[in-house]
């Protein structure tokens, strides 16, 4: 027997959640303390936006992605449930009904009937919640590895425009801005990388929609700072 062939698929899960938590993490902090920055504020109060926009960040992700993906998880149980009771009232019917998901996909009746009898005796369930439903161990909801990748890279990628606030010694907001473009292009090729996906794309993608929040935060700042 073959050793199983690895796919990226695997990694969708915690791949989708700590891209999106860095990537929210950078943008967010990093265009609200240049925000703060533009309204003419200390340094003390960068500094202070960005652990705030840190700490509720990050909390937020978590707990915005747990409820998400929960959600996600009590949907696919219930599929679950609803389908192991039909399996135990009218076994007939399901075998047939996987019998003819087989044939649309180019099986021949004969031997569509043989495949879905084969796999329904060794694990029905598991089957129909494959072949029927589009549910798999890979890619099913998990919630708390959802959160918590999402709570940390989006801490991680708060503590960019965090630590480069503190370390710049000068003209914070243009600092924090370059960094951020910077890390958001990187981040973007990596995680494309990693996914399969083309890189330059993915990165001028990210960096064009980051560099807009931070532009536009920036102006919001100025302008009531002026008209403080």
């Amino acid at each position: 027997m073959l050793p199983p062939e690895p796919h990226r698929t695997e990694r969708i899960g915690w791949l989708r959640a700590a891209v999106l938590g860095a990537n929210d993490g950078i943008i967010s902090t990093s265009s609200l303390m240049v925000g703060v920055a533009a309204a003419a504020s200390t340094r003390h109060d960068v500094v202070v936006a960005g652990v705030a926009g840190l700490v509720a960040g990050a909390l937020s992700m978590a707990a915005g992605e747990y409820v998400s993906v929960s959600s996600q998880a009590d949907t696919e149980r219930a599929e679950l449930d609803r389908e192991r009771r039909e399996l135990a009232d009218d076994p007939e019917f399901e075998l047939q009904e996987l019998t003819d998901i087989y044939i649309k996909r180019g099986l021949n009746a004969p031997l569509a009937a043989d495949v879905a009898r084969e796999l329904m005796a060794k694990d029905a369930l598991g089957a129909h919640a494959r072949d029927e439903l589009g549910l798999s161990d890979v890619l099913s909801a998990r919630p708390v590895q959802a959160g918590l990748a999402s709570a940390a890279s989006f801490a991680v990628g708060a503590a960019l425009p965090l630590g480069t606030a503190v370390l710049a010694p000068s003209q914070a907001s243009v600092a924090i801005a370059t960094a951020s473009l910077f890390s958001l292009f990187g981040l973007g090729a990596v995680s494309a990388k990693i996914g399969g996906a083309p890189a330059v794309n993915a990165a001028v993608r990210v960096t064009f929609w980051g560099a807009l929040a931070m532009g536009l935060t920036a102006a919001v700042g100025w302008a009531f700072g002026a008209a403080v």
